[in-house]
């Protein structure tokens, strides 16, 4: 698989990621399958997926202790990113920034994931009580002590909150990202890009760019959708977070299919093996030479076409079809 470089650090992976989250949390618990996932993880580094992305958080903790188990003898083949920075509270999300804690977290992900150095460690939000700067220097001492190998910045929430107002969703990211350069260099930043979830694309995606920092694209699949493997009114689990998004609704999904249809539009000119899952993901791979999508599954086999994907190339009239589609429907927030 084609190569690509994270942040000053120069830091290779391979050009399509894989996201761990959906093995352990957040999307059909029912088929989320021990033994499988492994497989998955085997199938993703076998393909030339060497960037595996998960959080202390994913489970809690349940997705670290798979990779640990994933990696016994692999280590060496996978780049290794995990997050700090968000805790599961009784009915919410509460953010963690405290020195202290960013310490004793990175301690238990390194027990957890088996591993004497985290590759990339995240924030995986700002805690509004602690100054940003105090979080990230706190992180920059694990780069001194051996435990990490470089820094990111993760702001995976916040690509479609308030674009009906024509506000840039991640001004205050870029905010954060322009204090913490300032204490120790930002190497990746994470957050949603995909055809449906283009915002990034307005001013992340370039500030990335001008300053040598990797860009990792979180759900570049629309969680699923970008696939044309939903139908809509199919329903999801309870536990499913896609069943509580308005994205997600029958209405919405049905709306949203001249999307789907027009990524099987250029699937379709590129032989009988393509898919629009490719063609979304080679369309993230073509924003920029430091982009890399991570793609989220639990099957070896979707993680084999995800990791494909590299080796699609659109054309100019294929970009061309793909940015004439209609703007996704339904709120983002």
């Amino acid at each position: 698989m084609e190569r690509r470089t994270i942040g000053a650090a120069a830091l290779g992976v391979g050009a399509v990621g894989l996201g761990c989250m959906p093995m352990s949390w957040a999307y059909t618990a029912s088929e989320q399958r021990g033994e499988r996932s492994l497989r998955t993880v085997h199938a993703a580094l076998d393909a030339g997926s060497t960037l595996l992305d998960t959080a202390d958080m994913y489970g809690p903790f349940t997705n670290e202790l798979l990779l640990g188990r994933a990696l016994r003898g692999r280590r060496g083949d996978a780049f290794l990113s995990t997050k700090v920075g968000l805790l599961l509270g009784d009915q919410h999300m509460v953010a963690n920034g405290r020195p202290g804690y960013v310490r004793r977290a990175c301690d238990a992900s390194l027990r957890r994931l088996q591993t004497d150095v985290i590759d990339l460690y995240q924030l995986h939000r700002a805690d509004p009580e602690v100054p940003v700067e105090e979080t990230w220097g706190a992180m920059a001492e694990l780069v001194s002590a051996g435990k990490v190998r470089a820094l990111g910045l993760s702001a995976v929430g916040v690509a479609g909150p308030r674009r009906r107002t024509g506000a840039d969703p991640h001004e205050g990211t870029i905010r954060q990202l322009e204090r913490v350069q300032q204490v120790f260099p930002v190497s990746a930043v994470q957050a949603e890009l995909s055809v449906w979830a283009p915002g990034a694309l307005r001013r992340l995606v370039p500030w990335c760019e001008a300053r040598g920092v990797g860009f990792l694209a979180a759900m570049p699949l629309g969680s699923g959708f970008l696939t044309g493997t939903l139908t809509p009114g199919q329903g999801f689990e309870p536990d499913d977070a896609r069943a509580r998004h308005p994205r997600f609704t029958a209405e919405m999904m049905a709306a949203n299919q001249p999307v789907v249809a027009g990524l099987r539009r250029v699937a379709a000119r590129h032989g009988a093996t393509a898919t629009p899952a490719a063609v979304a993901l080679a369309w993230v791979l073509r924003q920029g030479r430091h982009v890399v999508p991570v793609p989220g599954t639990k099957r070896p086999g979707w993680a084999v076409e995800n990791a494909g994907a590299a080796a699609l190339r659109l054309t100019d009239a294929d970009l061309a079809e793909i940015a004439s589609l209609p703007p996704a429907l339904g709120s983002w927030d």
